[in-house]
């Protein structure tokens, strides 16, 4: 998808629904494309459908790596507390049009696999 198109349907999205900031979308797009490429390097560069906990391992490594222990900060200002939240922007990317769907993927695919305190704060408390 194009950026201006992404920017338009998440403009779309945070109008109509306010419990995600803007942030948090183009972070899980990002993520997305983070756990593509990594899935792809993995087999033969081959990219193919994620899966909901392939998602989630991805936003995890991928929101370390890019905002360290300034992740769990900027994820509760963008009102995300869970794995479900990232399942809930996915599905809102799916009904604009955003993302694709297979029939088997479902919100349950993105059940609490790890708990946010326990990957974005408890390792950065010294």
């Amino acid at each position: 998808m194009q950026p201006i198109q992404l920017e338009s349907a998440i403009a779309t999205i945070t109008e109509s629904d306010h419990r995600f900031d803007a942030g948090a979308f183009f972070l899980v797009r990002e993520a997305l494309d983070f756990t593509v490429e990594r899935l792809a390097a993995e087999s033969s560069g081959e990219k193919r459908h994620v899966t909901g906990p392939e998602l989630l391992n991805g936003f995890r490594d991928y929101t370390l790596q890019e905002y360290g222990p300034m992740a769990a900060t900027l994820l509760e200002q963008w009102g995300m507390k869970s794995c479900r939240d990232i399942g809930e922007i996915v599905f809102l990317f799916i009904e604009h049009g955003v993302f694709g769907k297979q029939d088997s993927d479902s919100i349950d695919d993105f059940r609490e696999i790890y708990q946010f305190e326990d990957v974005f704060v408890k390792p950065f408390i010294v």
